[in-house]
């Protein structure tokens, strides 16, 4: 095919816009919410399901498997956007991959569904897997689409994250509402089932809408070798065969903390690298030092966050009073909670950094990252009085979770973004796309962290639980305020970043 034909057949962005904002960003915006649905929508009874009692339709597994599994799934998608990325860039382009990130979203979530319907537990796990690969295909990917939207930069380009941002918040807010209602009263195959039609709806809205994106995201030019992605593959599947003929006895508990351990030390291994043996400039280095300290506390950030669908959600079901009006609301409807704050907070947060920065009293991040630290202590301080109340024989009311999860958003609107933003800027130009895959390290590590912690009490047996809660609350507020107190050195090793 000549050029002239190729050129002609290559999909054109519209040239009308909706809201100041290119259409193409609202193709991407029903996408990640769709996603999100079925991302969160299905985070919501996950947990739920693996401990409920075989009678009652779930796996009947014990807390700390659960809580294993749990971590090792979140962590996992997060960890498998770095290899997600590196197929779009060499091999897919971002537009197929976010479709076939998609695909796999939708087929493994219908393979939960029949599994939880034929209360087969390997062919579940393995539906675990495939969403797992689907969201490291599609989530990194659907976010270089939306940046790609706007090659000239500036605040445009900042309003339209701004946009894409509410539609993941929003997508988040409807899973965690609804799924967890329809997997209460019609079962729990519908739990994941509802998230595999939500996943499906956002594809279909894609194909129909995705002349929007015009050029973006294509396909490259000179592709890599498929033989790593096959090779992959082929391994998952050997194991995943062998764990379901049964020649494979795969621990879940064993498997996280050695993914913890494996996590850590590439963490560990790549910074020395980048301290000692990039060749880095001394200013370069300082910089660097920056980021490792933004990293642990994105780590330790992590680890207590993703409590909320793990032990905060073993907390609403098993000891918290949901009758509303002669309705028993599902434990994971609390879920919900969390992005419907970030979604109203969010312009407030924004308003408050424009204001200052107005000022030139803009935080430094270690600023912001303590802050959201000590707020997210806070949140379990809340959680340790509501667990000695549940201790002294009472149910408690939803408020407890509800006020934790303020504080929680209080946190996270103070610290994941401004840690994305600043690792950026530290990074060396050469090393941007090294340094984004740490800072998604980072994310899996305090993920599955987060499953392993959980994994530590039983949540049946309430003396262990205010042990956990205290010693996090502890954790957070300390690492907290090492991080206010050394906003001056780092201000001194950040000079000239803005």
């Amino acid at each position: 095919m000549n050029e002239a034909a190729a050129d002609a057949l290559t999909p054109r962005p519209e040239s009308a816009t909706l809201l100041g904002q290119p259409r193409g960003l609202w193709t991407l915006f029903l996408t990640e919410m769709w996603e999100r649905f079925t991302f969160y929508g299905m985070r919501a009874v996950l947990i739920l399901f693996l401990v409920a009692g075989v009678a009652k339709g779930g796996l009947g597994l014990d807390d700390k498997t659960a809580n294993s599994i749990y971590g090792l799934y979140l962590g996992g998608t997060y960890l498998l956007g770095l290899p997600g990325g590196w197929v779009a860039d060499r091999l897919l382009g971002g537009q197929r991959a976010v479709f076939a990130g998609g695909v796999l979203i939708a087929a493994g979530n219908l393979i939960l569904a029949l599994a939880s319907l034929a209360h087969t537990a390997p062919f579940f796990f393995v539906g675990l897997v495939v969403i797992v690969l689907g969201v490291g295909l599609l989530k990194p990917n659907v976010s270089a689409l939306v940046a790609s939207l706007y090659p000239e930069g500036g605040a445009r380009r900042d309003a339209g994250f701004s946009f894409f941002y509410m539609g993941i918040n929003s997508g988040a807010f409807l899973g965690s509402l609804f799924v967890p209602i329809l997997a209460a009263w019609l079962g729990w195959h519908w739990g994941f089932g509802i998230p595999a039609a939500g996943m499906a709806i956002g594809l279909i809205q894609l194909r129909q809408t995705r002349r929007y994106l015009g050029g973006a995201g294509h396909v490259p030019a000179e592709r890599a070798s498929w033989w790593p992605v096959i090779l992959f593959v082929a391994a998952l599947t050997a194991v995943a065969l062998l764990a379901m003929a049964g020649a494979l006895h795969l621990n879940a508990v064993t498997l996280g903390a050695s993914a913890s351990w494996v996590m850590l030390a590439l963490g560990v291994g790549y910074f020395v690298y980048l301290l000692f043996f990039a060749g880095l400039s001394r200013t370069e280095r300082n910089r660097a030092l920056v980021m490792v300290a933004l990293f642990a506390g994105s780590v330790m950030f992590w680890a207590g966050y993703e409590q909320q669908g793990a032990s905060f959600n073993l907390f609403a079901e098993r000891y918290t009073e949901r009758h509303i009006l002669g309705w028993e609301m599902p434990a994971g409807v609390l879920q919900a909670v969390n992005p419907l704050f970030v979604i109203t907070l969010s312009p407030v947060f924004a308003f408050l950094w424009l204001a200052l920065g107005r000022r030139n009293l803009n935080f430094t991040a270690t600023l912001k990252f303590g802050a959201g630290l000590i707020f997210l202590g806070l949140g379990f301080l809340v959680m340790l009085f509501a667990a000695r109340h549940v201790l002294a024989g009472e149910h408690v009311l939803p408020t407890w979770l509800l006020l934790t999860y303020f504080l929680h958003t209080l946190g996270e609107l103070s610290l994941p973004p401004v840690g994305l933003s600043y690792m950026s800027k530290l990074t060396p130009p050469r090393f941007v796309g090294q340094v984004m895959g740490m800072w998604f390290l980072s994310l899996a590590l305090g993920s599955n962290l987060a499953g392993q912690l959980s994994g530590t009490i039983d949540t049946r047996h309430m003396e262990s639980l205010p042990g956990l809660y205290s010693q996090i609350f502890w954790s957070c507020v300390i690492a907290g305020a090492v991080m206010l107190l050394i906003t001056p050195l780092v201000k001194r090793l950040m000079a000239g970043v803005k």
